[in-house]
């Protein structure tokens, strides 16, 4: 599998925000949302570039226990979802030795008993929001049959994998956001 979709030079965006009405995709590092009666700190932000003026962006949410990530994407309106990193093998099957020899993810995964479809693929780069880097990946999303519970599979070179397992969220569900 040969990476090079994207060989062009991204200029960064800068977020302008009213503080009186600051929306989930305006955090920043450093910023504290309150969540599930637990107040999370901004560890880091990822901005993803999915082509075509497409873009999303996801936040590393900090407590002293347990670190999640909020993805965020905005269509008509904000769609959220809320995961933390789970082991490639705690999928059933070999999904890393699928994902090398057909150069696409399985159309359907099981993990902790529970069936997710493939929702979608999708090509892209990525970086660290603190970086000018940009990284080339492939990601393919999946969900339940209710469209509650979400996997998200990502290939960053040949053999470099990631999963994520969590849920879809409101952005109504977060609230006091604090910004630095």
């Amino acid at each position: 599998m040969a990476f090079g979709w994207f060989k062009k030079k991204k200029t960064v965006r800068k977020l302008d925000y009213d503080p009186s009405n600051i929306k989930l995709n305006q955090l920043v590092k450093g910023a504290f949302v309150d969540f599930d009666l637990q107040t999370w700190e901004v560890n880091a932000v990822y901005e993803y570039d999915w082509g075509n003026d497409y873009f999303s962006d996801e936040f590393q949410l900090r407590t002293a226990e347990e670190t999640q990530y909020l993805h965020v994407e905005e269509d008509d309106e904000l769609e959220c979802t809320l995961t933390r990193k789970i082991r490639l093998q705690e999928i059933e099957g070999d999904i890393a030795d699928h994902i090398v020899r057909f150069d696409d993810a399985p159309s359907e995964i099981v993990y902790q008993g529970i069936t997710f479809l493939k929702d979608s693929q999708s090509l892209g780069l990525f970086r660290n929001t603190e970086s000018d880097q940009w990284n080339e990946m492939v990601s393919w999303t999946y969900y339940d049959q209710e469209g509650k519970l979400t996997i998200s599979l990502s290939r960053y070179d040949e053999q470099e994998f990631e999963a994520a397992f969590g849920k879809v969220v409101q952005e109504f569900e977060f609230s006091n956001i604090i910004m630095p």
